[in-house]
């Protein structure tokens, strides 16, 4: 059976994680409204101007019903904006957020959009081959509580973390042929709902 997967569809990069989840065989739903939410397994926030989603997600509580959700153990997975919006702590802005993640993220924390670059990450949860990461205007979490589980540094800055159904990555992996940050959300999802 196929895995209905959301991608918040508000603004940023959605296409793109949509063309990944169709290449994995999902069933993606673009997720504008919160009858949107209804039926899916898991749920992707894109990156893009996290300010910009942040405003739109506040608009017929489409944010509230999505915090709810992750209240619950549902999957959430955020890119770059993404793990701006799921985390608690935001350095110097009082932004919306869904306040989800125990972390504390700094954004544009690479520099401007012309500081933009790749890398190869180890990380170990998805084995022993490197991980190519396109990092564009990225942040990083500058401080996880010690439920947060660190899956990547880069050059000493967290830069991919999970928490329980929480996924968090400064990176954008829906940019790179490499599909097993996507592979591993899925692996998430299975978790959830075979309990």
């Amino acid at each position: 059976m196929k895995k209905r997967v959301g991608v918040l569809a508000l603004q940023g990069a959605f296409r793109e994680h949509r063309q990944v989840l169709d290449q994995l065989g999902c069933d993606v739903v673009e997720v504008r409204k919160t009858s949107d939410l209804e039926g899916i397994y898991g749920l992707i926030i894109p990156g893009g101007e996290s300010t910009t989603i942040g405003k739109l997600l506040q608009v017929n509580d489409l944010g509230e019903k999505i915090k709810e959700l992750g209240t619950k153990d549902f999957p959430i997975f955020g890119t770059c904006a993404g793990m701006i919006l799921l985390s608690k702590t935001i350095i110097d802005s009082d932004q919306y957020s869904l306040n989800l993640m125990d972390t504390t993220v700094e954004r544009n924390a690479f520099g401007r959009q012309v500081a933009s670059f790749e890398t190869d990450l180890q990380v170990p949860a998805m084995g022993s081959h490197p991980l190519r990461a396109v990092f564009i205007r990225a942040p990083y979490l500058r401080e996880v509580a010690p439920n947060v589980g660190i899956l990547a540094e880069f050059d000493g800055k967290i830069v991919f973390a999970r928490q329980g159904n929480l996924l968090a990555s400064a990176f954008h992996p829906e940019l790179t042929p490499d599909y097993r940050v996507h592979q591993y959300f899925l692996g998430m999802i299975d978790e959830h709902w075979v309990k």
